[in-house]
C-alpha cells in the first residue's frame, strides 16, 4: 500500500511519518508514536474517547485522516503535563474523583482543556454542553464537572492588588 508522509507537531515534538491514505489520527497516535492515552471507544465519533486537540480545537481522531492535519499541532493528553507537573484540569480531575476506570478520561479532559482556554469561566450548562458528546459509563457525571469548575479557577485570570 502506498504510503505518504505526514509532518506534524505532536505535543510540541516535530514527527515525520510514512502513512496510508486511509490511516486515522488514532492509528497514528496511539500505533505510530505510542500515545495510548487517546482511546478508540465506538470508531464512530459518537463517544468521546479519542478527542485530541488540533490547533487547540477538540476533534475525534477515530474521524479524522491523518493526512488531514498535515502541518497542524497536535496536542493528547500526555502532552498537557509541563515538566512531571499535571495541567490544572488533570490535576483537578484527580483531586475532585472524576476519574473512574478511567477510559474516557483523557478524552474529557482534552474537550474540558478546550473549553477553559476558550472561556475560563464556564457556567455549568457551558460545562454540560462541551462535554455533551463524551460518554462515560462508570460515573454520573457531577465529579467530572466538579472537576471542571474547580480547574476554571487556574484558568481564570488573577486580578492585582489594584483590580488590573
Amino acid at each position: 500500500m502506498k504510503k505518504y508522509l505526514l509532518n506534524i507537531k505532536v505535543n510540541g515534538r516535530e514527527e515525520d511519518l510514512a502513512v496510508t491514505a486511509n490511516s486515522t489520527l488514532l492509528e497514528v497516535l496511539r500505533e505510530d508514536l505510542g500515545l495510548t492515552g487517546v482511546k478508540e471507544g465506538c470508531s464512530e465519533g459518537v463517544c468521546g474517547a479519542c478527542t485530541v486537540l488540533v490547533d487547540g480545537r477538540p476533534v475525534r481522531s477515530c474521524l479524522t485522516l491523518a493526512l488531514d492535519v498535515q502541518g497542524q499541532s497536535i496536542t493528547t493528553v500526555e502532552g498537557l503535563s509541563n515538566e512531571g507537573s499535571l495541567d490544572p484540569i488533570q490535576e483537578a480531575f484527580a483531586t475532585k474523583g472524576a476519574v473512574q476506570c478511567g477510559f474516557c478520561t483523557s478524552g474529557m479532559i482534552i474537550a474540558s482543556k478546550a473549553l477553559l482556554e476558550q472561556n475560563p469561566c464556564p457556567t455549568e450548562e457551558d460545562i454540560k454542553y462541551a462535554l455533551a458528546g463524551h460518554f462515560c459509563r462508570c460515573t454520573g457525571y457531577a465529579k467530572i464537572l466538579d472537576a471542571v469548575k474547580a480547574a476554571s479557577e487556574a484558568y481564570t485570570p488573577k486580578k492585582g492588588p489594584e483590580g488590573t
